[in-house]
């Protein structure tokens, strides 16, 4: 399961977005594109990313993705009936926790996929549709294409991730079950305290590999 999940967030990593152009003015199918393009490029020709700097990975993720995913939602459905009894506070703080969780989820291997390759998918649907799905297929070489879909949705201001699914996988009904069962062990705040020890050890992973590149 937790490998699955890795490879869920590492390949919406290498296809995110970033704010390339005003997202009201940009087709969902478009801003993918242009932006999967210029992430990818990034990494390629970023010796300090390649080299492993996860420093420099976090600063480019937290510019080129965040911006154009939906947190709270993806929180909301990861936690799903469990959601409604968080008070404001909670609810704040496990969708801080889940968005840093992703992040250095992201940040342990993006740069294995500087060589992928992307068939971007037409868009079906209307343009009146508020809420699209857009489909990418990353093509491996010696390897069978994996299909990746973004479930987006307009908002005020643009349009928003608000899940993403490789090979039919979801990313936030992955984390459904395992969130079920942590509430149901230990309550929401057993959840948030279960969510703040994983990011914790994966900073001190982060600060241990830097320390080693450094000798």
């Amino acid at each position: 399961m937790v490998q699955v999940i890795a490879r869920i967030a590492t390949l919406a990593a290498t296809a995110a977005f970033a704010v390339a152009a005003p997202a009201q003015e940009t087709p969902p199918d478009v801003l993918v594109k242009n932006v999967t393009l210029e992430v990818v490029d990034i990494v390629r020709n970023d010796k300090d990313i390649q080299a492993g700097d996860r420093k420099k990975v976090v600063a480019l993720i937290e510019a080129k993705v965040l911006p154009h995913f939906n947190f709270s939602a993806m929180t909301a459905s990861a936690v799903a009936r469990h959601w409604d009894k968080a008070s404001a506070e909670q609810k704040a703080r496990l969708t801080d926790e889940f968005r840093t969780l992703l992040v250095r989820t992201y940040a342990s291997s993006i740069a294995a996929y500087k060589d992928q390759k992307f068939d971007f998918r037409p868009l079906r649907a209307k343009p009146t549709d508020t809420d699209v799905t857009v489909s990418v297929r990353v093509v491996q070489s010696g390897a069978q294409p994996v299909q990746l879909e973004y479930d987006m949705e307009k908002r005020p201001n643009g349009w928003k991730v608000w899940d993403v699914r490789v090979a039919g996988i979801s990313l936030v009904a992955n984390y459904r079950s395992e969130f079920d069962n942590q509430v149901r062990d230990g309550g929401i705040d057993g959840l948030i305290k279960t969510l703040r020890s994983k990011n914790q050890s994966l900073e001190r992973s982060t600060v241990a590999a830097g320390g080693d590149r450094k000798k």
